[in-house]
Order: C-alpha cells, then structure tokens, then sequence
C-alpha cells in the first residue's frame, strides 16, 4: 500500500496544501472550520506527518542518540531505562544503538545519528573515543561521554570514581580476612578496568600480608567468568585465590557458577565482589557483593547534562562524577567460617 502524503490530505479535505502544510506546522493560522476537515481526513486516510521534514524546516530535533557497548549486560540497559524516562521529561525520544564493543559500529553509528540529524549524543565506550566525538561536535552534534571521563575540558561527561570502587571492593576482601586475592578482567587497555585494578592495588599495598594476582579475562561476560573459574579449579587448592574482585558483576556470577558447581564454599573458602549492582546481582543463588553506580540517578545526570549542552547553557562542570558504594551480601560475608 502506498503512502498517504500531504497532497492526498488536501484533496480529501477540500483545502491547498499550503493549508495542511500550516495545520501541521503552525496550526494558529487555520481556521478552525479547515482544521477540523483536515483532522477528519487525517484519520480517515492514516497520514503520518513526517517530523523528519518539519525537523528540517525548523532547524530543531527531537530526537537523541544513546550508543551503548553492549545491552544485554543489565548495567547499560538501566542505564539507557532511565535516560529513555528523563529524556521523556523533555518531550525527546531516544533511539538505542548497540556497538557490540566494536570500533567499526561506533563509527557507523556515529554517522547515521548525525546524517539524521539527531539533537545530541550520548555515548559509552570502553575505547578511546574523544577525537571522534569532538569531530562530530565541530560540525554541530553535541554529546555526553558515558561511563568514562573526559579528558576534554570541551567533552561533557558523567562517569564514576573508578579507582575508588576498586579500592572498596578490595578493601572489603582485605576486611573479611582474605590475603590472596585476584583481580579478574581485561583488557587493561580499558579506562574503567585500568582504573578499578587501580584502586584495588593501592590497597593492597597497605597491607604486607596480601598479595594480589591480575587474571586477564578480556570476555567480561558469564561464559568468560566460567572460563576463569574452570581454570582455577584446575590448580592446587593451595595455589587458589582466597578471594577475588571481579571487574564487572556478569565475570563475578560465572565465577560463582562455576566454582560453587565444582565444590568451592563460597564464601566460607573463597569470598567474591563484583561491579555494577546489576538486577542478577542480589537474585543470585548466593547473592553477591558488590560496587553500585547509582543507575537511577546516573542517567539522570547524563540526559540532563546534555540538554545543558545543547542549549548552550553555562555549568559549573562539564564533567560529573558519581562516587560508588560498596553493597555487602552473602558471597563475602561469612568468609573463613567453618
């Protein structure tokens, strides 16, 4: 079937085009006689207005970009939930896009959003993306980094004290009396992991008595947290670690998987902290420990940020840091009883 246009609008209604033109742009100078004709065959026909070419005409879109690595981890798909509802807040629709954690896809991305002429961008990387996005801005596509500090004093973005998340989660192992302890995830090359193992080693440095070892698991998913968890039941007992942060809570649950199915006593023997809160986190047959970004709070901050930007408004910062918390389950509480 083909699609009803404007032409067919008028001719049902009796009226110019200019007239529908007018009633869908600047409904004041219709008449309301003309008006109600026009809505009548607008429902009758099914018309669809095209806000692609009103946006055109009025140089003003009401719609952003979110570009995220990866939305089946339950972490960025809060995220985009709560930048979808605050971004309702201001009559803006969101259109999501999923990068697969793949360059070439951010790229494309990148251009699709701005050949259609979104009003901002909103964009989580786990790779150096700053030169890319300050390309995009040059040519009037403002955005929000998300997840990761600018280094740009020009580049908006909200992100989370990443080292000091990792030095609670090992602070927390260190408290509850593990001494050998495993940091898990990869790759390095990644701000955020570079920057939790950070702060998890700085830890450890204040206590002689612990040692920590750094166990590259680049698949941060549940199937990469079994494949370490396999590999390490598959050491000495005495040569396994008596505690491990993992970089992110889907690692964390695979270990857990696998460890509890192959006889580990978690946490009696070996106590476990992810990272993010996500909704598996507390639901877990051993409900984990882990470091919470505030998801609710975090994509509020991100949308609104970006309408600051884009209205040009003048902001104290342009870059917002959240300060993660350390939440305390099952998987670490209870280590070394017996």
């Amino acid at each position: 079937m083909a699609r009803v246009g404007i032409r067919e609008v008028a001719a049902h209604a009796g009226v110019a085009v200019g007239t529908v033109s007018h009633y869908l742009n600047h409904p004041d100078k219709v008449s309301s006689e003309k008006a109600d004709r026009i809505r009548a065959s607008i429902e009758t026909l099914g018309f669809v207005p095209s806000n692609a070419g009103r946006q055109l005409r009025l140089g003003i879109s009401t719609v952003i970009g979110y570009i995220a690595p990866d939305v089946s981890n339950p972490y960025f798909a809060e995220i985009a939930e709560s930048v979808e509802r605050r971004a309702s807040d201001f009559g803006v629709s969101v259109f999501l896009a999923n990068s697969h954690r793949s360059r070439e896809r951010e790229d494309a991305y990148l251009r699709v959003f701005e050949q259609h002429q979104v009003r901002g961008l909103i964009v989580s990387s786990h790779l150096p993306i700053e030169d890319r996005l300050a390309a995009v801005r040059s040519r009037g596509t403002p955005s929000v980094l998300v997840g990761q500090a600018a280094r740009s004093h020009e580049q908006a973005s909200v992100s989370l004290d990443d080292v000091d998340g990792g030095r609670q989660a090992m602070e927390h192992l260190l408290s509850v009396g593990c001494r050998r302890i495993a940091f898990v995830g990869g790759p390095l090359g990644i701000p955020q992991v570079a920057d939790r193992l950070a702060g998890a080693s700085d830890a450890v440095r204040e206590e002689p008595a612990a040692t920590l070892e750094v166990i590259n698991a680049p698949d941060r998913t549940i199937r990469g947290g079994r494949d370490v968890a396999a590999a390490l039941l598959s050491r000495p007992v005495d040569l396994r670690p008596d505690g491990i942060f993992a970089v992110n809570d889907l690692l964390a649950l695979g270990i857990l998987q696998t460890l509890v199915a192959g006889g580990v006593r978690i946490p009696e023997e070996l106590a476990l902290v992810g990272y993010d809160d996500n909704e598996f986190a507390e639901a877990s047959i051993i409900p984990l420990s882990t470091i919470r970004g505030r998801h609710e709070g975090f994509g509020v901050a991100v949308v609104d940020l970006l309408f600051d930007v884009m209205e040009d408004k003048t902001v104290a910062s342009r870059h917002r840091v959240f300060k993660p918390e350390l939440v305390a389950r099952a998987s670490t509480l209870g280590f070394g009883a017996r």
